[in-house]
């Protein structure tokens, strides 16, 4: 039987063993206990969940997060999306492509719903990620009557996926912390609040005109919440792109990916792909190497990746190759994906003809930004339920700023209950803007002056919020001005006060962009201290290292002198080796991927092959970006009659992945939104049985109650 669960990983603790049985196509297969049907499936070799009913094409999973529907299997009998439904015991799966055949039914006379529960509340929060535990935990403080709902069965939203630490104040937004740590830490002190209930396994799926939010709960039982304020705190849904191909399994979203690897310690694949140097595409690469996956390389079409420099560090001095003015064109595959296409783009970004490249592999990642989960919103404010959004459904940022716009509109719900009379403080504002700030100027490093002493070497060159580093050094050497923590950490060379060469410095830095130098032996080598957050098995003292500066230079293999661990920092060893004193500070990382010579582009693309109107933009209804461009061109500039002559947003995702496509489709004809006519956003926002959302009796137990 084939397994592709993650055996070993330097960061995460093992989870238990599959013993759950379940049937795919009467085959028999074992799942974790609570693991979603789609890992499991993954974690046993199977990629293709069905195929479209509309053309028969191979589906797999794309956002693991239930906001497509390209993963619904039919479980006992009923179609659901497999990223969110756990495997049960004997469970019976099949491919959507076998749909049930309904059995007739004789209604029992007299049949009625039962009234809908309604739970009255001061404040209901929708997520229980970064920004709705921050929320509530405020809230909680304060005494206020909290219901804080989340569809997943474990709180911290995207901190769950975070395997590094995250970047920001350590004072404020617990930088320095691991995101799978940050989580368990709030979520525990949401918890113990008295006033503060939690439902996880709770979908929001409407918003009527009573002012009241359906929830679906434990994919069971339904009820109104009715509250007095509404906090939106649901994050944001993955943005895709239109090219031939793209709906392919192996397509996945960076979410996806990052839930597969480090949520369920699966492995979805041998051989990743990157479209997108954003920080998500950027950290999804590092998540991948430290799971012990080949990462082929990564596209970004701007001429600089957007995201933090030493993000993009940690791949480039891995030996990741990193591609700037490219984009993808194509995924290759029959039943799932083969091969990318990628070409050089102009300033206009759009391929250049005879630029047309190909890279083998399993996997596209998909990571070129994010859309905030804004109808609920939207809805409320339409039936005049007093609303208040936070973190990414407010406006897409870091999670460390997602936490601390949860404090601030935390603070302002109480004010407008009447239970927080101050006013915000304006400090607070002005952090928030530093913490969303997008990344700054990069100075020029700088290198050792001298081969004397130890001191830390900051690799790290780019203003961004961060000092972790300024806070754990016991003697206080590193400074990053407290007004501004977006400036670059410096070191006080010239201080009476020497380093004791802790490595602290080195083992909390989010970027692993410290390196310590100790030229005290005086032979004309020195010892070099670097993070290392792989499998520290195979390391051995004596063994030859290949190292390489922040830009990816090769600087030779040099033997480790030590392997250790700095207490209190799990998860991060510290590896020292010995170099020769001219090249010393300007080691920064390892080479952890051995690239051929010549890995990049050899094999030309014919163009004319290379058809964009065959893209899918409506995966439910198998909506080309053809058809769609042919209706733009035509003049429709309604987005209702494009749904009603196409289907497109018609499908069971309800237009989550597909309208803002449409409407980046608008703007790539020159058509701004200003002019366009969008489709109305109806409850139920999320599918449900109707039986349930109704409130009918079943003879399951708890079924409609």
């Amino acid at each position: 039987m084939t397994d592709h669960r993650i055996k070993s990983h330097p960061i995460l603790e093992d989870l238990p063993e599959p013993t759950i049985p379940f049937y795919w196509k009467e085959q028999l297969f074992y799942a974790r206990p609570d693991e979603m049907i789609s890992s499991a499936l993954i974690a046993n070799g199977v990629t293709i969940f069905g195929h479209s009913p509309v053309d028969h094409s191979p589906q797999g999973i794309f956002c693991a997060n239930g906001q497509c529907a390209q993963c619904m299997v039919i479980a006992d009998g009923i179609p659901v999306k497999s990223c969110m439904t756990a495997v049960k015991a004997g469970m019976k799966v099949l491919p959507k492509d076998n749909l049930p055949i309904l059995p007739d039914v004789t209604l029992p006379s007299g049949l009625a719903a039962s009234p809908t529960p309604i739970h009255e509340t001061e404040v209901l929060i929708i997520g229980g990620g970064p920004a709705g535990l921050s929320a509530a935990s405020e809230l909680g403080a304060l005494g206020v009557q909290v219901l804080l709902i989340d569809d997943k069965d474990a709180l911290g939203g995207k901190l769950v996926l975070q395997t590094h630490r995250f970047f920001g104040s350590s004072e404020a937004v617990f930088a320095g912390t691991r995101g799978i740590d940050i989580a368990k830490k709030i979520a525990e002190k949401v918890r113990k609040l008295d006033s503060v209930t939690v439902w996880t396994n709770a979908t929001s799926v409407a918003i009527y005109e009573e002012k009241t939010v359906g929830v679906f709960r434990n994919n069971s039982s339904y009820q109104l919440v009715k509250p007095k304020i509404l906090l939106v705190a649901a994050g944001a849904r993955e943005k895709t792109l239109a090219f031939p191909g793209n709906t392919l399994p192996g397509i996945y979203g960076a979410g996806a990916f990052q839930t597969l690897v480090n949520r369920d310690l699966v492995e979805p694949c041998k051989n990743l792909f990157i479209v997108g140097g954003g920080n998500v595409g950027l950290i999804a690469g590092y998540h991948a190497i430290q799971a012990g996956i080949h990462v082929s390389g990564l596209v970004e079409a701007a001429p600089q990746c957007g995201g933090y420099k030493v993000h993009l560090d940690k791949l480039i001095r891995s030996g990741v190759p990193v591609y700037t003015s490219h984009t993808v064109v194509e995924a290759r595959g029959k039943e799932k994906v083969e091969q990318v296409v990628v070409a050089k783009v102009d300033s206009k970004f759009k391929p250049i003809k005879g630029t047309e490249q190909v890279f083998d592999c399993d996997t596209v990642l998909i990571a070129v930004g994010l859309d905030p989960v804004n109808e609920f919103v939207n809805k409320a404010i339409e039936v005049g339920l007093p609303v208040f959004a936070a973190g990414d459904a407010q406006e897409i940022a870091e999670a460390s700023a997602a936490i601390f716009s949860g404090k601030i509109v935390g603070n302002e719900i109480a004010k407008a209950l009447g239970k927080f009379t101050d006013d915000i403080p304006s400090e607070w504002i002005t952090f928030e803007e530093v913490l969303k700030s997008k990344p700054g100027r990069v100075h020029e490093s700088k290198l050792p002056e001298t081969y004397q002493g130890v001191y830390p070497v900051m690799h790290c060159t780019q203003e961004i919020p961060c000092d972790p580093c300024s806070s754990v050094c016991p003697k206080h050497l590193i400074v990053v001005d407290k007004q501004d923590i977006r400036s670059i950490p410096q070191f006080l060379t010239n201080d009476s006060r020497s380093c004791l060469a802790c490595a602290r410095c080195v083992a909390v830095c989010p970027g692993l962009a410290i390196s310590l130098v100790d030229f005290r032996k005086q032979n004309g080598f020195g010892l070099v201290s670097l993070p290392y957050e792989q499998d520290a098995t195979d390391l051995s003292v004596g063994q030859l290292i290949a190292v390489t500066s922040t830009e990816g230079e090769d600087l030779g293999r040099f033997p480790i002198e030590k392997i250790a661990k700095v207490p209190g920092f799990k998860g991060t060893t510290v590896v020292t080796i010995e170099a020769p004193q001219e090249i010393a500070g300007k080691i920064s990382g390892f080479r952890l991927i051995d690239q051929p010579e010549k890995a990049t582009f050899e094999q030309t693309v014919d163009y004319p092959d290379i058809d964009s109107d065959k893209a899918y933009i409506c995966r439910c209804e198998r909506i080309t970006a053809g058809e769609i461009r042919a209706l733009i061109k035509a003049g429709v500039k309604d987005i209702n009659q494009i749904k009603a002559v196409t289907k497109a947003s018609m499908g069971a995702c309800g237009g989550k992945t597909c309208l803002s496509m449409i409407k980046r489709m608008y703007q790539a004809e020159g058509i701004p939104l200003s002019e366009v006519t969008e489709t109305p956003i109806r409850p139920v926002f999320v599918e449900i049985p109707i039986g349930v959302l109704a409130n009918l009796p079943t003879e399951q137990d708890g079924g409609g109650k």
